[in-house]
């Protein structure tokens, strides 16, 4: 994980929620911005 630059984790986290991957990815991609103090939630509408 801590190979992904931030804007590739954040993609990652936007198609993995696009296409409905399993919760537990989702949710190991959304600690992980959390832990590098990314908001998720404030990236979602400009992508």
């Amino acid at each position: 994980m801590q190979q992904l630059s931030d804007e590739l984790l954040l993609d990652a986290y936007i198609a993995a929620n696009k296409y409905n991957l399993e919760p537990e990815f989702i949710e190991m991609l959304k600690a992980e911005l959390i832990r590098r103090q990314i908001s998720p939630d404030a990236y979602r509408n400009t992508a």
